[in-house]
């Protein structure tokens, strides 16, 4: 191995993420037969390896291609198929070079042609292509050094405008080793920047405005711990609300990253300071997440401002029952639904199994007779407002439509399959398809509905779930709604925590509705996390169960019917 001395560390780095200075870049260039990797080959391998602008190791080697090497292109590198003959084939070259890139940041100039090779070479001959991040140094120099500065990005333009100690010369290892020089110099420009880490290093490849560069200041005092922050405007206003598992970091990005969307770009610009509440783990950062969008409703927010957005679908209260679509809801409802018209599909499919009227008008006092709607000719009511049934024959199907919300028969789903089956039948097929469609939606709200509520009536769950380094994330639901949060780090007796977590967790009275007040989406939140991979229950105040007759008795269905439709989208 070639040592050289040792490149000037880069000034001011902040230690967020991996420091520039820390991070192993292997700098990589490739001699091929052409410029097509699909149909080309490799001639030539040369990569470099440095780290703090030292060098660690180098890799060099002529390959064989197996095919003629076309004469401009030996006029332009000098390699011959005298040269390579006696080479190594790509097969033999990729697992060494494989592990000398291990771990590191890929780099090469117009890196687009280099990686496509290497990938597309990996795909031939059955490697693994292990997906390294990479740093094009054509593109870093498009936004390090101004059009009048360089006005071509080429390799040994760039080399002579910035005075690099290798030249290019058309030969792999020249080349990479010329690169490396590139690298170096361009680093050197970004620290004043704030980019000093490996990860805003690559955000900031993506165009990023002086505005949003200015503002970088915002985030110097945020901790790198999970939590929730605000953009705060010149009045105090909250701007925008997010989360993140690592505060530091993520607010950086605002700065010195990726962010494409002209809104948020406005929002910075807006920004005048950047508040935050640290959290013990990710899902309390997201609770509180929910529950300041809710607060604030701020303008450059597009979700979850508002908590009871969802609908319900509701039978309305009087002696002949009929279906509504709601806002709030009340026992018995079914949903939550995600628009308006969800909500009103799955009441007409309800009303169509159950037989429940459908018509507003007003039902006439005893001895009086109304005029049917065209449903009723249609046999799809059984016309209450013409007289034609009573309050007891009717009752059959309001009962109907509150066991399919209590969870306690599924015969409403039963129905509504029997009539698919029969259009599917009838080679009515479009209509069937429709209708099966409508029954998917209708038993994954239901479903999704019926979980939730069935956490929502819980008065106390505890629970527990691995943070990925020996310690516990802590939660305390109370109706649906977490009531404290906290964290067992690894080597820390987790029961205490919870105990202390219980004694000071949020009173949390139920209110009405399927999910006794609680927000759907928090509830929903909060199951997700519950039911995911290696969770815990620690301690429950009544058995958690769902209802046995509840729509999660038609998952095989679900699966088969959106199989199906997958099936018939595939053939047409």
């Amino acid at each position: 191995m070639v040592t050289t001395p040792r490149h000037p560390s880069q000034l001011a780095f902040d230690e967020l993420g991996t420091p520039l200075r820390d991070t192993t870049f292997v700098v990589v260039d490739l001699e091929t037969t052409g410029g097509r990797a699909d149909s080309d080959a490799i001639t030539e391998v040369g990569a470099v390896k440095v780290r703090d602008g030292e060098l660690l190791g180098e890799f060099a080697t002529l390959v064989n291609p197996s095919r003629d090497i076309p004469r401009e292109v030996v006029h332009l590198t000098g390699i011959t198929a005298a040269m390579v003959s006696s080479a190594p084939t790509i097969t033999q070259v990729l697992p060494a070079l494989l592990e000398f890139m291990s771990g590191a940041v890929l780099v090469a100039h117009n890196a687009g042609f280099d990686i496509g090779f290497l990938r597309a070479a990996c795909a031939r001959h059955g490697y693994t292509w292990p997906k390294p991040r990479v740093v094009c140094t054509v593109r870093l120099a498009r936004r390090v050094l101004t059009r009048q500065e360089a006005p071509s990005c080429r390799l040994s333009a760039l080399s002579l405008l910035l005075g690099t100690a290798r030249t290019p010369t058309h030969r792999a290892l020249d080349d990479a080793r010329a690169t490396v020089d590139v690298l170096h110099a361009l680093l050197e420009r970004l620290g004043p920047l704030g980019v000093c880490s490996v990860e805003e290093l690559l955000d900031y490849l993506p165009e990023v405005t002086p505005a949003q560069r200015r503002k970088r200041h915002l985030a110097a005092e945020l901790p790198s711990a999970p939590g929730v922050y605000l953009f705060r405007g010149p009045s105090d206003q909250v701007l925008y609300v997010g989360t993140a598992t690592d505060l530091r970091r993520r607010v950086r990005q605002y700065f010195t990253g990726s962010e494409s969307r002209g809104r948020i770009r406005e929002m910075v610009t807006l920004a005048a300071r950047v508040d935050w509440v640290v959290c013990a783990h990710p899902l309390e950062a997201q609770v509180r997440e929910l529950r300041l969008l809710a607060a604030h409703r701020p303008q450059y927010n597009r979700r979850s401002k508002n908590p009871r957005a969802g609908w319900w679908v509701v039978l309305t209260d009087e002696a002949f029952p009929r279906l509504s679509v709601v806002r709030r809801p009340r026992d018995g409802a079914l949903g939550p639904f995600v628009s308006r018209a969800a909500a009103d599909s799955a009441a007409a499919a309800v009303g169509d199994a159950t037989g429940l009227r459908s018509c507003r008008q007003r039902i006439p006092a005893r001895g009086q007779r109304g005029v049917p709607c065209a449903l009723a000719e249609l046999g799809r009511c059984g016309a209450p407002c013409a007289g034609r049934q009573d309050v007891g024959s009717y009752s059959a199907g309001p009962a109907a439509a509150r066991d399919l919300a209590a969870g306690h028969s599924r015969a409403v789903f039963d129905r509504l399959a029997d009539r698919v089956r029969e259009l599917a039948d009838a080679e009515r097929f479009e209509q069937a398809a429709a209708d099966r469609d409508r029954l998917v939606g209708l038993v994954r709200t239901v479903g999704r509905g019926q979980r939730i509520a069935a956490l929502a009536a819980l008065p106390e769950l505890v629970a527990a779930h691995p943070d990925g380094a020996g310690g516990w994330e802590l939660v305390v639901i109370r109706h649906g709604r977490l009531a404290s949060a906290g964290l067992a780090r690894r080597g820390i007796p987790p029961m205490p925590v919870v105990s202390t977590l219980v004694a000071a967790a949020e009173t949390v009275l139920p209110g009405v509705g399927p999910l006794c007040g609680a927000p759907a989406e928090e509830a929903g939140l909060i199951l997700r996390w519950l039911t995911s991979s290696g969770t815990r229950l620690v301690h429950c105040a009544q058995p958690w169960a769902e209802p046995l007759g509840s729509a999660a008795g038609w998952r095989d269905w679900i699966d088969r019917a959106v199989a199906g439709r997958k099936g018939y989208r595939g053939a047409n």
